[in-house]
């Protein structure tokens, strides 16, 4: 399926967005997500599917002072 992650669009087999950062190497991380702009919980990310057209954003926490 053809999704928008993080500005760029991908082909990616998904079909879960947990599938989808497991996929990208993201799978175990900290990360923040939202699909189609609405934020979306970790506990949710292995029951929402995606379909074509979806926009799926990742976001990493960063350190620093």
């Amino acid at each position: 399926m053809k999704i928008t992650l993080n500005g760029e669009l991908r082909d990616l087999t998904g079909p879960t967005v947990q599938d989808t950062l497991n996929e990208i190497g993201l799978g175990a991380a900290k990360v923040a997500t939202a699909l189609n702009g609405a934020f979306l919980p970790a506990g949710s990310r292995a029951n929402t599917t995606l379909t074509d057209g979806d926009t799926l954003e990742v976001v990493a926490p960063m350190q620093g002072g």
